[in-house]
């Protein structure tokens, strides 16, 4: 079954669920593994803008507004998908949900990202932003690993 409005992404990490709560809801940690640099602490309720730090993409800003961060458990944002086009102001159109699970396994640790609301997308965009993310989690998801593997 495939579907149009949401990605859904796993991966058992092989550190403390401890371990990759930090790595996700630290705002330098965070910045580390996702390449993009926040200047603030993270907190519900308020947005962030950070720069994307990846070679030439620097110019390109993110924007996060962090929904939940339950302790070891959920942290949630709402964004612009692959707002990349810093001539366009993605600001008028729906944010997607990106939403990281944790879960403890005798492995380490079960991380679910589901990021949905991609049907919301004006038509023009909805296709390019949905291929791209998905790629973007497969990728997000390696980062990670490696992350808090070190």
């Amino acid at each position: 079954m495939t579907s149009t409005d949401r990605i859904e992404k796993e991966i058992v990490l092989q550190a403390p669920k401890a371990r990759v709560w930090r790595a996700l809801t630290n705002a330098q940690e965070f910045g580390t593994w996702f390449r993009v640099k926040f200047d603030d602490a993270f907190a519900v309720g308020k947005s962030f803008k950070g720069t994307i730090t990846i070679p030439g993409y620097e110019h390109v800003a993110m924007e996060v507004t962090i929904e939940r961060m339950d302790a070891e458990e959920l942290f949630s944002y709402r964004w612009h998908p692959y707002a990349m086009d810093p001539k366009v102001d993605y600001t008028r159109e729906p944010a997607t949900l990106v939403e990281f699970r944790l879960a403890e396994t005798a492995e380490g640790t079960v991380l679910r990202i589901v990021e949905s609301g991609f049907d919301r997308l004006p038509p023009g965009r909805r296709d390019e932003a949905f291929r791209m993310n998905d790629r973007g989690w497969s990728a997000q998801l390696k980062n990670i690993e490696r992350h808090v593997a070190s």
